[in-house]
């Protein structure tokens, strides 16, 4: 047993994994909305930021920023920008987006709006139809960014 062990400390040495854990840091920005559930607004490891899915939350009044889908989604992306930079990132480092709308009829109202934030060099993105978003919000945003070395 304790050879296992130590083989499994060893490799997580060696392979940088338990090096990364360590180095991990919580993001959290007074410009985004605080958390509605037991979750960090993002993580940092390394060189790479997660964040975790944002609503159209107006972080000042903790509200949707309005009942229509283009303002939530320009909301979600707002927070989301917020967040990058807080971590010393930028719209320009994401990566990846993940996007989820309870109507796929937005998609191309979101394509729309998503090019206001992101220029030729579009981020790799999923959009999916969900039947239900928290705080029963019309999009919900996640991504990832990673900054060059």
């Amino acid at each position: 047993m304790r050879r296992i062990l130590t083989a499994v400390l060893l490799m997580g040495i060696f392979t940088g994994c338990l090096h990364q854990y360590a180095l991990s840091e919580i993001i959290s920005s007074p410009n985004a909305p605080a958390a509605i559930g037991p979750y960090s607004q993002a993580v940092r490891v390394g060189n790479m930021l997660f964040l975790s899915g944002q609503l159209g939350l107006d972080p000042a009044t903790g509200k949707f920023s309005g009942q229509g889908f283009e303002a939530q989604a320009r909301q979600a992306l707002e927070n989301q920008q917020a967040i990058l930079e807080t971590a010393g990132f930028s719209l320009k480092d994401v990566v990846q987006c993940q996007v989820f709308m309870t109507d796929i009829k937005n998609y191309p109202a979101f394509n729309a709006i998503y090019q206001e934030y992101f220029d030729k060099n579009f981020p790799a993105r999923a959009v999916l139809e969900v039947s239900r978003i928290p705080a029963d919000g019309l999009v919900e945003i996640m991504m990832v960014a990673v900054q060059s070395k």
